[in-house]
């Protein structure tokens, strides 16, 4: 029978060298999943003395760990991505959530929250794994979400993940963002994207993101903000009059995107910056 903690102190050790951003998480993570067990309860097991490991489930968590540490995605290998208070699925073929989008997505939630109307009606462009609208259903059940996406191998995940998070309140379209139902013009009163926005010469920082996630999710075009355009002229059909817009970019586009913004015609264009001081969010209202 293996020891636990070391395996996890071994696993973390492993992680740290080859650069995952959090070692022990990942490793706690991925041998609480393959026994069971939520990342709390494992710690509370290590305590009492009370892990025991089969010698499948040993094989499992050895592999495991080898593929997390070439830097496969933990969520690749678990198949779920916790995003705010939901868990996704998720896997090869959809972008993967990262931590500053749930900061993004609070900004949307405000703006949902305060609308006067009783069913205010949202769009998440750019739905991917549906993380943002299905945050935005689950934290305010009176919405009307709808969340569309053009990749037929990411929806797969996108309409699941609505079906099981937001059967009431949420629906998940299959198509160009450009082609939002025409129903829903001028009477939309949220409208999000976490847009594909890396320029397409720029490498990304982490091998998790350039070696995982889907090229369509990341790239848009020279200075990044081809996908951005479609999304602010969407925005501006879509959207009821003081209408509010959020769109997720890189930390070197927020001048770009408040003259791409201004440009659009929109009004109180402001930049927002996250927990790290990034600029990373444009909002505006039509």
């Amino acid at each position: 029978m293996i020891n636990v903690s070391e395996f996890i102190e071994d696993a973390t050790a492993r992680f740290e060298k080859a650069g995952v951003e959090t070692p022990r998480v990942d490793a706690e993570l991925l041998v609480g999943f393959v026994l069971g067990l939520s990342r709390g309860e494992l710690q509370s097991a290590l305590i009492a003395g009370t892990v025991s490991v089969e010698a499948e489930q040993l094989e499992t968590l050895k592999a495991f760990v080898a593929r997390r540490e070439s830097r496969e995605p933990l969520q690749h290998l678990t198949g779920e991505a916790h995003f705010r208070n939901i868990t996704l699925q998720v896997g090869k073929g959809v972008f993967v959530p990262r931590p500053e989008t749930e900061w993004v997505t609070s900004l949307a939630v405000d703006a949902t929250k305060a609308c006067a109307v009783a069913e205010p009606i949202v769009f998440d462009l750019c739905a991917g794994s549906g993380a943002i609208g299905l945050a935005i259903a689950s934290e305010v059940p009176n919405a009307k979400v709808i969340g569309i996406e053009k990749s037929a191998d990411a929806f797969g995940y996108t309409k699941r993940n609505y079906e099981a998070i937001a059967p009431d309140n949420g629906t998940a379209l299959l198509g160009d963002l450009s082609e939002a139902p025409a129903e829903y013009d001028g009477i939309t009163d949220v409208v999000i994207s976490n847009p594909p926005y890396i320029p397409s010469q720029m490498i990304p920082v982490y091998p998790e993101v350039a070696l995982h996630d889907p090229g369509l999710a990341l790239y848009g075009g020279e200075d990044g903000l081809d996908v951005v355009r479609v999304v602010s002229q969407t925005a501006q059909r879509l959207l009821r009059d003081g209408g509010f817009l959020v769109i997720e970019h890189a930390d070197m586009q927020g001048e770009a995107m408040r003259n791409l913004l201004l440009n659009d015609g929109w009004k109180q264009v402001r930049t927002h910056q996250d927990f790290n001081g990034r600029d990373r969010a444009a909002t505006a209202t039509k």
